[in-house]
């Protein structure tokens, strides 16, 4: 699996670099049967989440909005980052695209990208004689 670089295309088919205004930190593990990938959302509301698999390519984009000011609060540091994010990943061939599937639980989303049959190991039987 290949992490793509933000990047979006212009109409004239070439790359654009776009900007993020921050990018999630993402786990990518492989099992005999699946690629899993766990990214850090904390504070990101589910419904601002969007996963897609097109041509080959996961996306995961939301945002994480700013925290409503409130009167008389004021801030001496603010570290965190807010706004807008994108990950795209190029996967391989043996993904099963159609049966991608999403969880998002406690600021992180869970996504199980199944290999196809053909993909998965198998044991084969050498008979001797």
């Amino acid at each position: 699996m290949r992490v793509n670089r933000p990047a979006a295309r212009s109409t004239d088919g070439k790359e654009a670099i776009t900007v993020a205004d921050w990018i999630p930190t993402v786990d990518i593990a492989e099992t005999d049967a699946e690629y899993q990938i766990k990214a850090e959302l904390p504070e990101v509301k589910k419904e601002d989440v969007k996963v897609t698999v097109e041509d080959g390519e996961l996306t995961i984009s939301g945002e994480r909005r700013h925290e409503t000011e409130e009167k008389g609060k004021k801030y001496h540091r603010v570290e965190r980052s807010y706004g807008s994010f994108v990950r795209s990943f190029t996967l391989p061939d043996h993904v099963d695209d159609a049966k991608v599937k999403a969880e998002y639980k406690d600021g992180v989303l869970h996504l199980h990208l199944p290999k196809s049959e053909k993909a998965k190991p198998k044991a084969i039987d050498v008979k001797i004689g």
